[in-house]
């Protein structure tokens, strides 16, 4: 069985290499994947937005695990959920809400059976005490059931609200890339009823060029904004890097204007 893994944890540190370990130690036969290791630190809508794209490209029955944590050995729940034959597993603040949308989940448990945890559990590392083992005896057979208390509802991370005017939609930036582009929350559907042959874009009052379909439709160092493998509006730069060449940031606005 297929175990995913998606943190925020980078590689210079050996937390993504000990949950590997605890993984192969209870079950050498998972085979792990890495979705990615490089959310920015503590940024709980990026690892859900990275995961929430990953998910549609494993098969059935594959075991996801997200950690980004911030809120490790506090409040907030450690949860599995199983959902249309796939599991995920992780703390619940939302990370996972977003592969989870708009499907009804068969089943979540608060992750309350020490038995299948280590055994010095620290208020630090829920990755290796917790996740990692529920997923390896998850993978090895262990029912759902078995690992805790069921749940009714989990934490649900609201995506930034598009915002629609006279002749323009306006979003906001919501991820940005490892290249520097700049990912909004702005989708095709937004633009129902709007020419989108003569729509600009504005990013934090400064006015980019229209949309085009490609990276290399325009020339070097220029602005291209399209929309994205995710099905999200990006501005980009051909050659460049959008983040440093404007200074955006997480939550900077981003309007689409009708060209008069």
């Amino acid at each position: 069985m297929v175990i995913t893994l998606t943190t925020d944890f980078g590689y210079q540190d050996p937390f993504v290499g000990i949950m590997k370990g605890v993984i192969a130690t209870i079950n050498p036969q998972a085979q792990v994947i890495d979705i990615s290791h490089g959310v920015p630190a503590q940024d709980i809508m990026a690892g859900a937005l990275i995961l929430q794209q990953a998910v549609p490209y494993f098969p059935a029955g594959t075991i996801h695990v997200a950690v980004v944590d911030p809120g490790v050995g506090g409040g907030r729940k450690p949860i599995l959920i199983e959902q249309g034959g796939s599991y995920f597993i992780g703390p619940d603040n939302g990370v996972l809400s977003l592969a989870l949308a708009g499907k009804p989940s068969k089943r979540i448990v608060e992750l309350t059976n020490r038995d299948y945890q280590l055994k010095n559990l620290s208020n630090t590392f829920h990755g290796r005490d917790i996740f990692a083992p529920v997923a390896a005896h998850l993978a090895a057979g262990v029912l759902a059931t078995q690992f805790g208390a069921p749940l009714e509802t989990i934490v649900q991370l609201p995506m930034p609200e598009v915002v629609s005017g006279e002749n323009q939609i306006t979003g906001e930036i919501i991820y940005i890339d490892g290249f520097g582009n700049l990912f909004t929350n702005l989708r095709q559907r937004d633009l129902t009823g709007q020419p989108s042959e003569r729509l600009a874009v504005e990013l934090a009052g400064r006015a980019l060029d229209g949309l085009v379909t490609t990276y290399g439709a325009v020339g070097a160092g220029e602005f291209a904004c399209l929309w994205n493998s995710w099905g999200l509006l990006e501005i980009s730069v051909n050659g460049g890097n959008a983040r440093k060449q404007t200074g955006a940031k997480i939550g900077d606005r981003v309007t689409l204007k009708v060209s008069q």
